[in-house]
């Protein structure tokens, strides 16, 4: 049986911030395969680069040199207009804190990023019902951000990152604000996602127990990215 193609390709890759008349190295010769349907979580102490990584990864940050090529499109090359109309087709964002907008539904906080896509209202509707019947949440789809719990915010906001069928998911801490049911229940959908919708999904995650439901794990640490082996996920409890 052949592997998956590989569908995120970055090499070489370096990236440093300018702190007054200093330098910051953040990322340094950054070397990574990630192949279609993988689930890999990134982890490392606080300040290592891991965010930065995967901003890189989405389109939100440039590189200072290298290259990040995702799906067949090397980013790098993109004109910031290019690359907002990639991001939009192509990463699903999930973050820490949800960022559903207060005043909508979570159907229409779903539907958001279909806004642009040409699609009609009753197509954009319907993509966004299939959404939240992934994650299980249609009963909920007339309820706005106050009335829903964080993990069910958090399902909501995971409903909004595939309802477009993006190239990859994106995910920076995407359990950090839940606690321990809520977070098995993201966890457990973002599994399903890989294993049964064949999503790439790149997480970063400061928790040992999320870590260990992906199915690769790289360390950064002081800008030099590693494998690791799993006894090693309790050093960063």
């Amino acid at each position: 049986m052949s592997q998956p193609a590989i569908i995120v390709r970055i090499s070489e890759l370096c990236k440093s911030y300018r702190r007054g008349a200093q330098i910051v190295p953040v990322l340094r010769d950054i070397h990574l395969a990630i192949r279609e349907g993988e689930f890999l979580a990134l982890m490392g102490p606080s300040g290592s680069g891991k965010s930065t990584l995967l901003n890189l990864i989405a389109g939100l940050d440039r590189a200072d040199q290298g290259m990040v090529h995702v799906g067949g499109v090397d980013i790098t090359e993109l004109s910031e207009g290019e690359l907002a109309a990639w991001r939009s087709l192509h990463v699903g964002f999930i973050f820490q804190f949800y960022n559903l907008i207060p005043v909508l539904t979570a159907l229409e906080n779903v539907e958001l990023p279909l806004l642009l896509s040409g699609l009609s209202r009753k197509a954009r509707k319907e993509h966004a019902l299939t959404a939240l019947h992934l994650v299980n949440l249609e009963d909920r789809m007339h309820h706005r951000p106050s009335e829903l719990s964080g993990g069910q915010q958090q399902r909501v906001a995971i409903a909004r990152a595939v309802v477009t069928d993006p190239t990859i998911l994106v995910a920076d801490e995407p359990t950090g604000d839940l606690d321990r049911a809520s977070a098995e229940d993201v966890l457990r959908l973002m599994e399903q996602f890989s294993r049964d919708l064949n999503k790439t999904i790149i997480m970063v995650t400061h928790d040992p127990r999320a870590a260990r439901r992906a199915k690769t794990l790289k360390y950064l640490d002081k800008g030099l990215l590693t494998d690791a082996p799993e006894d090693s996920l309790s050093e960063f409890v």
